[in-house]
């Protein structure tokens, strides 16, 4: 199968795109045929080899596919325990630790790929896999966001912090993000409350006494994110490594999302989406063999919405 994929870690160049070995689906996993994956900021890091010592398991073997959502069909079954049929489209995010989706095949445990509904294409379903999921768990399971609460969600124009913006508007939060002027109108869209060029003011002088900070930033952005914070406030962090950064103040909670796979969590992202809850990103799309491309801008960190791409027509 065609594939991109690293032979060692590195920069930009040490992508390669060419033929590997197809996956076999074992025992209670499913073969997929993949037509999109989406590109997320982790699968830089995993090029860069900045995950290979992390509490998260990661092999070091080569070549190293790297993506870790997709949307595709089942092409084959591992066992007859397997509750999903040959044919039937579907959408995941690998197990922990597995990096395979920049590829026209990927297997996986059956239990954590979900049905994909016709109302969603394989590009959106693409699209909502990891970034509505770890939005979900980030609001939801970690910082349990309440009606009435205020957050301050950093970097609102990324994939997973403009899910997160609709989803807190839903639980019934106000919102603060940061977004740069020319993504201003965008987030707004999405439902923002108030919105602060972090090119031209410090939130810290901007923001006080908010119930939760949502961080998608990470290094000193996360630092400071504490100092809005109202006393019993609490942080989640998913830009700063494997650990949320060390808590300056006592009467705070510095927390990291532990974005765990189940169906129980695609479902409700599916739900979401067919209930008009949360719309979809804006969407750039490249074909594998750009992935270079895709990587070269997502690395950047200065665009919005999510970048996808299509591994099948």
């Amino acid at each position: 199968m065609k594939a991109v994929f690293v032979n060692q870690y590195g920069g930009l160049d040490a992508l390669r795109y060419g033929d590997v070995p197809d996956p076999v689906a074992q025992p209670g996993e499913v073969l997929v045929d993949i037509h999109a994956a989406s590109v997320n900021a982790a699968d830089v890091k995993v090029r860069e080899g900045a995950t290979k010592n992390t509490s998260t398991p990661r092999a070091d073997t080569f070549p190293c596919i790297l993506g870790r959502d997709f949307s595709g069909v089942v092409a084959a079954k591992g066992d007859s325990s397997v509750d999903l049929e040959i044919g039937q489209p579907v959408f995941g995010v690998l197990a922990p630790g597995r990096d395979a989706t920049y590829a026209e095949k990927v297997a996986e445990k059956a239990g954590i790929v979900c049905p994909k509904p016709d109302s969603l294409s394989h590009i959106e379903a693409a699209a909502i896999a990891l970034t509505g999921l770890t939005a979900i768990v980030s609001l939801e399971d970690t910082l349990k966001l309440r009606a009435g609460e205020t957050i301050l969600i950093q970097g609102g124009a990324g994939g997973v912090a403009s899910y997160a913006i609709q989803l807190a508007k839903h639980i019934g939060a106000t919102v603060i993000t940061t977004a740069s002027a020319a993504n201003h109108a965008y987030v707004k869209g999405l439902g923002a409350d108030q919105v602060i060029d972090y090119n031209a003011v410090d939130f810290t002088q901007a923001v006080k006494d908010v119930d939760a900070v949502f961080d998608t930033v990470g290094g000193d952005v996360a630092a400071r994110s504490f100092a809005v914070l109202k006393s019993g406030g609490r942080a989640a962090f998913i830009g700063s490594g494997p650990s949320a950064p060390p808590s300056p103040r006592a009467d705070v909670q510095a927390l990291r999302p532990n974005v765990g796979r189940d169906r129980r969590h695609l479902q409700r992202i599916v739900d979401l989406h067919e209930k008009k809850i949360v719309r979809l990103p804006e969407i750039q799309v490249f074909d594998l063999k750009n992935a270079v491309e895709a990587q070269r801008i997502s690395e950047s960190r200065h665009f919005r919405g999510k970048l996808v791409l299509r591994v099948r027509a």
